[in-house]
């Protein structure tokens, strides 16, 4: 697999899956994560994680209805979390394969191209 440039993968659409893909291997994984920045992978090396700190609570609501846009849009659904009323966490990663698949890099890309409201 192929590493690919951040203009690459915001350019792509997550395609369908339903299984029978390989996952990346972690050094892929690796690789591919060089120039999303805040994103790491899990413990686990199956799904890859980013946190932010937000000013409020509804920056945190406007951000996670911003990125569901974004998911619907491409059909690829991340789990989305928020803890302590700011603090937000998305872990992305392919169900059907249990692992990560290309599919997780583009949503990354284009979740890191929205806008958010960060604590200052």
């Amino acid at each position: 697999m192929r590493v690919q440039a951040i203009e690459e993968l915001v350019a792509k659409r997550c395609q369908p899956c339903e299984g029978g893909v390989e996952p990346y291997t972690l050094e892929a994984s690796r690789e591919q994560l060089v120039d999303l920045h805040g994103w790491a992978l899990t413990a686990d090396g199956q799904r890859i994680r980013k946190e932010w700190t937000v000013r409020h609570f509804m920056a945190a609501m406007d951000f996670f209805n911003r990125v569901a846009e974004v998911a619907e849009d491409d059909g690829h659904h991340p789990d989305l979390h928020v803890s302590g009323y700011r603090h937000v966490a998305i872990e992305l990663w392919t169900h059907a394969i249990g692992g990560l698949s290309e599919n997780d890099f583009i949503l990354a890309a284009k979740i890191d191209q929205l806008p958010i409201e960060l604590q200052s």
